[in-house]
C-alpha cells in the first residue's frame, strides 16, 4: 500500500512543532525528542486516517528507514502496532521508549541518540539492543 512519504512527514512534523508558538527547547536533546514525537504522532495520524477510509481495512504500513535503525527481521511494520508497542513500551521503561522514538523516527546514530538522551555510548547500546529484541517479540505476536 501507499506510504506517506518523508519529505510529507518532516513538512507535517515541522507545521507541527511550529504550532508550539515560541516553545523554547532547552538542549538540542530535547528539541530532538519533541521532534521524533511528533513524526510518531504525524504516521499515527496518517494510519489512522487510511484505516478509517478503508472502513477498517488494512493497516498502514510504513519502512522503518536505515536497516540499522530497524528491528531485525521486520522490513515494515504497521504503524499502529508499533504505537501500541511504543506506549507499552515507555509504561516499562520510558528512557528505552524515547530511545526508540529518536532512532525510528528521527533517524540518530547510537551517538546521536546517546548525546541527545545524555547518557553513555554504552548505555544506548545496550539498551538498544533490548528494545529492539522487545519490540520484535511485541511485534510478532
Amino acid at each position: 500500500g501507499h506510504t506517506l512519504q518523508p519529505t510529507a512527514l518532516v513538512h507535517e512534523a515541522w507545521l507541527r512543532l511550529d504550532d508550539q508558538h515560541g516553545a523554547r527547547w532547552e538542549s538540542r536533546g530535547q528539541f530532538l525528542a519533541v521532534a521524533a514525537q511528533m513524526m510518531r504522532r504525524v504516521l499515527v495520524d496518517h494510519a489512522r486516517t487510511r484505516r478509517a477510509l478503508k472502513r477498517g481495512g488494512g493497516a498502514t504500513q510504513v519502512t522503518l528507514g536505515h536497516a540499522e535503525h530497524a528491528v531485525p527481521g521486520t522490513d515494515r511494520v504497521d504503524v499502529l502496532a508499533l504505537d501500541d508497542a511504543l506506549a507499552r513500551l515507555a509504561a516499562l521503561d520510558p528512557r528505552k521508549a524515547r530511545l526508540v522514538e529518536l532512532r525510528y523516527f528521527a533517524g540518530l546514530s547510537i551517538p546521536e541518540a546517546a548525546a541527545a538522551l545524555g547518557v553513555s555510548l554504552a548505555t544506548v547500546g545496550r539498551e538498544w539492543a533490548i528494545a529492539r529484541m522487545w519490540l520484535r517479540r511485541e511485534l510478532d505476536t
